[in-house]
């Protein structure tokens, strides 16, 4: 396998672990938080038992996004590498287009 391979194929994993990672130490984790404290049933617009007015809220998920969109980028990143052919030497090309010239003479 070529080095970009390799490459392409640990960028590609880095983004998956990154993105499940940072998902359950920031959102999975709020939300459990807030399911389990009782005490913020009393104010609040409450649905699926979440405080949606909680401030928590309006900084892990904003981060969360940002986050997750570049570990998307970084994934699509190491796939395009994974899965995209090696270039053409340099070389083969001048003497293909050279054989060309001379069969067209």
């Amino acid at each position: 396998m070529a080095k970009d391979k390799i490459i392409g194929a640990i960028v590609m994993i880095l983004g998956i672990l990154i993105a499940i990672i940072y998902t359950m130490g920031s959102v999975v984790d709020l939300w459990f938080e807030t399911l389990g404290n009782n005490d913020l049933w009393d104010y609040g617009l409450r649905l699926f038992g979440i405080d949606w007015l909680d401030y928590r809220l309006f900084t892990v998920l904003p981060l969360w996004i940002m986050v997750l969109l570049i570990a998307i980028i970084a994934i699509w990143i190491g796939y395009s590498m994974l899965t995209t052919p090696a270039p053409v030497p340099l070389e083969e090309l001048e003497e293909e287009l050279a054989a060309e010239e001379e069969s067209g003479e």
